[in-house]
């Protein structure tokens, strides 16, 4: 596991923080890899039952003295952003009752398909240990061709299967969000809740860098990226964004500069990216810049320190 986490450029010491966020390429390369040396494209889906709540932490409290699967699944999207920034899940009224819709964020590509599988069978495996029945949806969406081998798909979901949808998407009929909650308990329910709600503050409030980082990254194949851009964007002043990124111990021009680093370690793993490419993606202007950035990063040119031995 050690070696898998170095090759996706995920340090093992921030997996011990409960904290920590990884960027989305870094954790879609995570899944590339697994499913590439596991040589199993079904993986996301290996383990149906893997998934435990304490995995979601506080939200899997509030969630559970709620007093319905509804109102579970409305604290669920408000108090998301507590374990993942990558993902967008909405809960849409149809026809037929409400789909929970699962789309995941990642600035280079499409996310591997085990990688958003795993994450709606975890949502799946958490609302049905919060109420404490064998939950079988009205069917769930998958936005690909059927697969050759349906069986892990079967033995994960237990429900009816439907392919070349335009989502991924779990569909509950109304009967099924109406059902009581064996934990229910308005008291506890309100101070999960009031828990929940200071612990995503005080996220919002000590990730600045992170999510300067995060912008920093879809702007380097642009060039270099601009402090008043990236300011504009977070709708922040320059001084103010400056301000609170010496808060946090750093400053634009150093969360730049290590953000370039980490991802040039990361890209020069990969053999198939090119010297050239790895300098367009970090937004240098040639490639005698980027040398010259390896050897202050790494002491050693490019070539060399891709060439060198793990």
């Amino acid at each position: 596991m050690p070696g898998l986490l170095r090759d996706a450029g995920i340090c093992l010491d921030e997996t011990r923080n409960p904290d920590a966020r990884f960027s989305p390429e870094s954790i879609s390369r995570l899944w590339e890899l697994a499913v590439e040396r596991s040589k199993n494209p079904y993986l996301g889906l290996a383990m149906p039952d893997i998934a435990h709540p304490a995995s979601f932490d506080v939200i899997v409290h509030v969630m559970m003295t709620c007093p319905d699967l509804m109102a579970a699944l409305e604290r669920f999207l408000r108090y998301m952003r507590i374990v993942s920034d990558a993902a967008d899940i909405r809960l849409v009224k149809n026809d037929i009752g409400h789909g929970l819709t699962i789309a995941l964020v990642d600035t280079g590509h499409s996310p591997p398909r085990a990688r958003i599988e795993f994450v709606v069978l975890t949502i799946l495996n958490i609302l049905r240990w919060i109420t404490g029945l064998n939950l079988r949806p009205l069917s769930v969406d998958f936005p690909y061709p059927e697969p050759s081998d349906l069986q892990p798909y079967h033995l994960a979901f237990r429900c009816p299967l439907r392919f070349d949808a335009s989502v991924h998407q779990i569909h509950f009929s109304e009967d099924a969000l109406k059902a009581e909650l064996p934990m229910a308990n308005p008291a506890l329910a309100a101070l999960n809740d009031r828990m929940a709600g200071e612990h995503l503050h005080r996220l919002d409030a000590a990730k600045l860098t992170s999510r300067v980082k995060e912008l920093v990254v879809r702007r380097l194949p642009d060039g270099d990226p601009l402090r008043a851009d990236i300011a504009r964007e977070m709708c922040l002043s320059e001084r103010t964004l400056q301000r609170r990124l010496q808060e946090e111990g750093t400053s634009f021009n150093e969360l730049v500069d290590t953000t370039r680093r980490d991802l040039a370690d990361q890209y020069l793993r990969i053999h198939r990216i090119t010297l050239a490419q790895t300098a367009y993606l970090l937004g240098f202007a040639d490639q005698s810049t980027f040398f010259r950035a390896c050897k202050r990063w790494f002491g050693t040119s490019p070539g060399d320190y891709r060439s060198r031995p793990d």
